[in-house]
């Protein structure tokens, strides 16, 4: 299997690479920031090392961590719809996240000191690798540069001061992507993928990525409409049933917890959860 990820390297500069065993084939320029994103719209198998880190050596980055948008999918297995209370509407619901909000695999997950509801929420997410307006939903695939897990997680209590979903999603360090990138063709059945997400070692959420009401698709078709896509951006595909919010009593993330995203061959992505100080 085919696995790209974002790092530093061990002076600190950033840059993108290759997943080999224990080391990692570094495939940007040497001495600079280089970013996976500038390299999507290429063919990322040709790419030739440029050096080579033990994988211990180098501190993991969010996949993409400078995406030009990441639109996240609210409301898009039946199973969270039916336990929000909400009725199925005809189009999705679409909202944004900050690409400072989010850190890498194996990073802390901070809760605000504002907050007491700081929810998990376990998702697929598509990275673009061929940019398009107006992409019809026939080519959508070959729009897609490959898979990674997205942790959304929500700050509930300012998520619902409004209508609006900004405020809850954009807090710095709320939200998780990662571990790696892997290209399509090394994802057999991406249908039969199941999202599981654990909050410490427990299952809370177990769904299928087959059960989502919009698919991958239509989710492309239908945001290049209304915003151009570019090569790095991501679509967080929305989260299945089993949030923390919806449970009674209701189950939030705190100090000392850890919370893992896992989908099948994707991979898993684990972060433990601090108080913000």
């Amino acid at each position: 299997m085919t696995q790209y990820i974002s790092f530093r390297r061990p002076d600190g500069t950033k840059s993108f690479g290759r997943i080999d065993g224990d080391s990692i084939d570094d495939l940007g320029t040497p001495g600079v920031a280089s970013f996976l994103k500038d390299a999507l719209g290429g063919d990322l198998a040709a790419l030739v090392p440029t050096g080579r880190f033990a994988r211990s050596a180098v501190r993991l980055l969010p996949v993409v961590p400078n995406p030009g948008k990441i639109l996240c999918i609210g409301l898009n297995y039946a199973t969270h719809v039916a336990e929000t209370g909400r009725d199925q509407k005809e189009y999705p619901a679409v909202f944004t996240r900050w690409a400072d909000t989010l850190v890498a695999d194996g990073e802390p997950l901070l809760r605000p000191v504002e907050s007491t509801r700081f929810d998990y929420e376990g998702e697929l997410a598509v990275v673009i690798g061929k940019g398009g307006r107006r992409i019809a939903r026939a080519n959508a695939m070959a729009h897609v540069a490959g898979y990674s897990v997205f942790n959304d997680a929500s700050v509930r209590d300012w998520q619902r001061h409004n209508i609006q979903f900004t405020p809850g999603k954009n807090f710095p360090a709320t939200g998780a992507f990662g571990p790696a990138l892997v290209t399509p063709d090394a994802v057999a059945d991406l249908s039969s993928q199941r999202v599981t997400t654990t909050l410490n070692g427990q299952v809370v959420q177990d769904q299928p990525i087959s059960d989502l009401i919009w698919d991958i698709p239509f989710l492309i078709e239908y945001c290049s409409t209304f915003t151009e896509l570019h090569p790095g951006d991501v679509i967080a595909t929305g989260t299945p049933g089993g949030v923390g919010d919806k449970r009674n009593p209701p189950l939030y993330m705190k100090a000392g917890d850890r919370v893992e995203v896992s989908i099948g061959s994707i991979g898993t992505l684990s972060n433990p959860v601090n108080d913000e100080i």
